[in-house]
């Protein structure tokens, strides 16, 4: 599109690039489409690049990569056409209970919670939104934890209380992924597949940067 619009070959770098990214800003930066990130309305860099480099600059009609891994990209592209649409997100505010969360179980395949801080779940005397996570592993639903706060990502073992839940339901968490990542992705491995042990293993593969937290740490 950048070149198109300012008259420039498609040359093999250009090449290169559109299958390397997907967002290219009109002040020139260029970032991967798993770390990208609207935060401006009006502005022109309207995109930021969460938590990962830019990936190249484009500056007097030439690219200059500043991550250049193509040569790893062997594999012949796959498409696929199968999306699951019954991924939900649920944002926390203060004094919610779980009763939203229920109702979404009944109509949903996979929920995205946007937890406090590094992550985890309110702790009430009732115990309301343990149980509801109980329903709905019990129910063979996927639950992924993230984070309201845009950079540095979650980790839900920093504290007892998100550790503890965690723990016990085996949840998986997006750690520095982005919210848009995180349901895009879900939304591509549920329509492929429902098994929990295969839905975790791919969420965790890291596909375009999506990812980089230590796999030992999961």
């Amino acid at each position: 599109v950048y070149c198109l619009q300012n008259g420039l070959p498609l040359d093999m770098d250009v090449y290169d690039l559109a299958e390397w990214c997907a967002l290219a800003e009109l002040d020139g930066k260029v970032i991967a489409g798993t770390r990208g990130k609207k935060e401006r309305t009006k502005s022109y860099n309207a995109f930021s690049s969460i938590n990962f480099p830019y990936i190249a600059t484009i500056q007097d009609n030439h690219i200059i990569f500043y991550l250049d891994d193509k040569e790893q990209m062997q594999d012949e592209v796959t498409f696929y056409h199968k999306l699951d649409s019954k991924v939900t997100l649920l944002k926390l505010i203060p004094s919610m209970d779980s009763s939203l969360l229920d109702y979404m179980a009944e109509h949903y395949d996979a929920v995205v919670i946007e937890s406090f801080g590094v992550g985890g779940l309110p702790s009430y005397e009732s115990g309301d939104f343990y149980s509801s996570i109980e329903k709905w592993i019990s129910m063979g639903k996927v639950v992924v934890m993230t984070t309201q706060v845009t950079q540095e990502g979650s980790n839900m073992s920093v504290y007892e209380v998100g550790q503890k839940i965690k723990n016990a339901f085996g949840l998986i968490e997006s750690y520095d992924m982005t919210l848009e990542a995180t349901v895009t992705k879900l939304m591509w491995i549920l329509g492929q597949t429902r098994d929990h042990d295969k839905v975790r293993e791919m969420f965790y593969e890291t596909i375009n940067h999506d990812i980089l937290w230590n796999t030992g740490r999961r």
